[in-house]
């Protein structure tokens, strides 16, 4: 059985990407969930679970342990099928592993200007020129894989699949921070969060108990 160890629905955008590739998967799964900042995380950090990395999401399957949201990706399709997770068509799955990628690694200033709070909408505001370029990076990203691979579905490459779970987190903060967009992005921010896996991990996050104002505006 595998379980999914994870912080706090409304902030962590890691663990919510771990947790969706998890839901992708189709496995059975349980899920821990480590309140940020307490001191059970403070614990599962030092001797426990997260011990290996200090950080969520961390991924158990039997002994092996995995707390990076690629490398859960990669692991999970491995598990299950690589089509699952990754489009069939060799350009498309290229793409689909550069934006993925990019997301994981890149928009430092978006990450700390935005941080992401599924529970909150806040009203419209300017952005730092870095911030905006990094949703414009974004934007341009969406449109080019809309637009050469979307075809008739929802989702950057058509079917949900890794490259959308690994941007569920940007389409939350579009969202709570009222950043306008072009049409083409706006409705796959409208599709992304009305995917049933998105739209349970959002349903759950509103029913959490804990606000850590480190994360509130």
């Amino acid at each position: 059985m595998l379980d999914i160890i994870i912080g706090n629905r409304a902030y962590s955008s890691w663990s919510m990407r771990g947790w969706l590739a998890v839901r992708l998967s189709g496995l059975p799964f349980t899920e821990t969930l480590l309140p940020m900042w307490s001191p059970e995380w403070d614990t599962a950090r030092a001797t426990g679970p997260l011990a290996l990395s200090g950080k969520v999401p961390t991924l158990v399957d039997g002994d092996v342990t995995l707390w990076d949201s690629l490398a859960i990706v990669e692991h999970l399709a491995e598990q299950t099928a690589r089509d699952l997770f990754w489009p069939t068509d060799p350009a498309a799955r290229a793409l689909a592993r550069s934006i993925a990628a990019e997301m994981h690694s890149g928009y430092p200033d978006l990450r700390r200007d935005c941080g992401m709070n599924v529970r909150r909408t806040y009203a419209p505001a300017p952005l730092t020129p870095a911030t905006q370029a990094d949703v414009d990076r974004i934007v341009a990203l969406w449109t080019l894989a809309r637009t050469r691979f979307g075809g008739s579905g929802d989702y950057l490459f058509g079917d949900y699949g890794a490259a959308d779970l690994m941007f569920a987190p940007v389409a939350t903060r579009f969202r709570t921070y009222a950043i306008p967009l072009p049409d083409i992005a706006a409705r796959y921010v409208d599709a992304i969060l009305a995917h049933p896996h998105v739209a349970e991990w959002i349903a759950a996050a509103h029913e959490e108990p804990w606000v850590l104002d480190r994360y509130e505006r």
